[in-house]
This record gives C-alpha cells, structure tokens and sequence, in this order.
C-alpha cells in the first residue's frame, strides 16, 4: 500500500473513531458482492488485507440473508458460500429469505448502533451510505481494497454535534436567568416563597441536565478515557533494603561450637595408671 493511501485511510478511520466511537477490533459487515470478488481477485486473508487498510484488527460478519442468497445462486457462487459460512453471523430478525441489499440496511439502521464497516461492491448502496454520516464503506478495485472518502454531509454533520457539544440548550439559558432573578429579588427582600421557587428551578436544571440526551452518547463516543494513566510509584522497598552477607548470630553459634569442639579435643589425654608392674620386677 501507497504511503499516501494509507495516510488517507488512516485519516478517515480517525474521523469515524473520534465522532461516533469506532473502537477496535474494527466491525465489518460484508455482503455477497465483496466476498465473491475477494475470491475472485484471491485477496486472501480477507481479515488480513481489512486490517491493513483500517490500521487495526478486525472482525467479519455477514447475515443469514446472504448465505442464502449465495446458496441460490448454485455451483458459480460455492466458494463465496463456504467462505461467507465461515463468517460470524450478524443478528437479522428475518423468517423469510430477503435480499442482501434490503437486509444489510435493517441491520444498520439509520444510527449504525453496532459501529459497522459496509464492505460492498453494490454502486447504489455505497451511494445510499454516502449520504449517511455513520457509514463508512469499504470496496474492492481489482486486487485492491479502498476506503471511501469523507462525503460533504459527513463532515457538516460532524461539524454540527460539535457545535452543539459547546453550545447551553435554551432551556437551560432561561432557568439560568430565572434563577439569577430570584436570587436577586431575595437579597433585596428575603421570602421563604422565593427560596422555594430557587430551589424548583435548581431541582428543575439538575433534572434536564441529567435528562438531556447529550449527543456524545447519541453517537456512543466516551466522555471519559478508557484508559488509566499510569502513576509514578516508589522505589521497591526489597531494593532500599541492606545487604546482608551472613547472618551473625548464626555465625557465632559457629565458632561457639567450634571452641567447644577444640576444647574437647585437648581434654582427651590417655591417663596411664601408675601401679601397673614393671616387667623387670617379680612380687616379693
């Protein structure tokens, strides 16, 4: 892969992580049109060449409604049937065989909850995608695999979350002011009423803060990392202990041990008794 292509991919793949929360392994939902040319052009593995081009591991799925439109096309299409049964099978609510095309949509909704890649060969569907902000698509040329780029109504979509990230709902700019009212009001003349109706309209803000459906979670990107940083500890206290090259007591046990032994060992002498006869001398 061209440096430059593989800096574009990259690219889009950044976008669709930051914006909606795309997180790895990458999920990608493959139709019968992209599994028949994969086999076609012998771009095999197809997991391997997927992650090459989205920077990351992978997983393929595909939906019943599509093994069993490749199993209705008989001998031509065998391999893409095998191959799509190896496949992890996406949930699709249907009792009767539809087409992949009908099928692939339900499954991806107008939200992408699951965080799909649509890999297609189908030209209206990946135009259909386009005009979704949430849909990447993933297409083949030749033994190649491409990225589509980031449509007009993508990026504008994108543009808009982020403005509303930052901008205070109406509703809560008017309970703001209210609130500031009848703070004042109740320092120029102290009511009990006045009190209450502050503290309803704080009551009131909490509730909406809480209940506001924050677009971030809309597009399931995490407010918060998932990561912990990591925290300079101390110095192992094993380390900072000092060294000890013999244990004394058990060293002076040793040589106490050593003396008593040495001491044992001058004591014994061979006493010889004085009476015994002389060989020369006979009893008288």
């Amino acid at each position: 892969m061209k440096v430059k292509k593989q800096k574009r991919h990259r690219r889009v793949v950044r976008f669709y992580s930051a914006c909606f929360g795309f997180r790895e392994p990458f999920k990608v939902l493959c139709d019968g049109t992209f599994i028949h040319h994969l086999l076609t052009n012998k771009i095999t593995p197809a997991g391997q060449a997927l992650s090459n081009i989205l920077g990351g591991p992978t997983k393929l799925f595909t939906t019943r409604c599509i093994i069993a439109e490749l199993k209705s096309l008989g001998a031509s299409h065998s391999d893409s049937f095998h191959e799509a049964c190896s496949l992890i099978t996406a949930r699709c609510d249907h009792e009767k065989r539809i087409p992949g095309v009908q099928c692939i949509e339900e499954v991806i909704g107008k939200d992408n909850s699951e965080n799909f890649f649509v890999a297609t060969q189908d030209s209206d569907l990946r135009n259909k995608f386009q005009e979704l902000a949430c849909v990447p698509v993933v297409y083949g040329l030749r033994n190649s695999l491409f990225l589509n780029r980031l449509s007009k109504a993508q990026r504008e979509l994108a543009n808009k979350n982020e403005e509303e990230r930052l901008h205070v709902p109406e509703l809560e700019i008017k309970l703001l002011e209210k609130m500031g009212k009848n703070k004042l009001a109740a320092e120029v003349t102290p009511d009990a009423g006045h009190t209450n109706d502050g503290l309803d309209d704080q009551v009131i803000l909490q509730q909406s803060l809480t209940n506001r459906p924050s677009s971030r979670r809309s597009t399931g990107v995490v407010d918060k990392s998932r990561f912990k940083r990591k925290i300079a500890k101390g110095p192992n206290p094993l380390s900072c202990k000092k060294k000890n090259y013999g244990n004394p007591s058990s060293a002076s046990n040793l040589e106490c041990k050593d003396d008593a032994n040495a001491s044992r060992k001058r004591n014994r002498k061979r006493k010889r008794s004085r009476n015994s006869n002389k060989p020369g001398e006979t009893d008288g």
